[in-house]
């Protein structure tokens, strides 16, 4: 199988490994390890995810919605993690992802290394077969792909009414199209600052209104100001 962009990283509390994936509903695949406790400030997530964690001979599965702001992860030692991130538009009919929005939600163990899911038990997935079990998620119609997203994604309006395209983006993402462009551009605006592009100059490329309308979403959307991103990442 064709994997890509295979990554690794490694802080004092978390060692990790990361893919993306050939699977047309999956967009990156990381596994990792949790060597002390700890805890960090996350941005907000516009995809949701599978989490799948072992520790002390425990399993735990749980499914993680789109975070619409950022908040602060933490995390104990001594577990196993691996974590799937769909793509905008795979979602759960039983489930739509505006009914996950901003939750984590818990399945219910079947037996060690299994979790029930509507109804059917289901072996926990590794790093290397996550695409089969994906597979097996879609052939049980547990899994769908909503082709109005990426269209809506692209800038193209889909063939249907504007109000349906709406309700199936929110059905499918958890969010409406607008809110999604706002947070990529606040990660725009990240990676311009941690290129040493000054401030108001990122505010006038991404068409923000003043500085006060860049701090605002990066706050909502980031966790931090953008002197503090500046601060994270000094020159050289």
């Amino acid at each position: 199988m064709p994997f890509q962009a295979h990554q690794t990283g490694m802080d004092m509390s978390l060692i990790f490994e990361e893919r993306q994936s050939d699977s047309p509903y999956v967009e990156m695949v990381t596994h990792g390890y949790t060597a002390v406790s700890g805890s960090t400030i996350r941005p907000a997530e516009s995809h949701w995810h599978m989490v799948f964690v072992k520790v002390n001979g425990r399993t735990h599965s749980l499914v993680v919605g789109p975070w619409s702001t950022s908040g602060v992860a933490s995390w104990g030692k001594g577990a196993e993690i691996l974590w799937v991130k769909f793509k905008l538009g795979t979602f759960m009919p039983h489930c739509p992802t505006r009914n996950i929005l901003d939750t984590e939600t818990n399945l219910s163990g079947a037996a060690h290394n299994a979790f029930w899911l509507h109804s059917s038990t289901w072996q926990l997935p590794d790093f290397e077969n996550v695409e089969t079990f994906v597979d097996w998620l879609v052939r049980d119609e547990l899994l769908v792909s909503d082709p109005v997203v990426n269209t809506v994604l692209q800038d193209r309006m889909p063939d249907v009414a504007s109000r349906t395209v709406r309700h199936r983006f929110l059905q499918a993402t958890g969010l409406s199209h607008n809110y999604i462009r706002q947070m990529k551009r606040a990660q725009k605006a990240v990676a311009l600052l941690e290129q040493d592009v000054p401030i108001l100059d990122v505010v006038y490329e991404l068409g923000y209104y003043d500085q006060p309308h860049l701090t605002r979403s990066l706050k909502q959307f980031i966790g931090y100001t953008p002197g503090q991103i500046a601060c994270l990442n000094p020159p050289g």
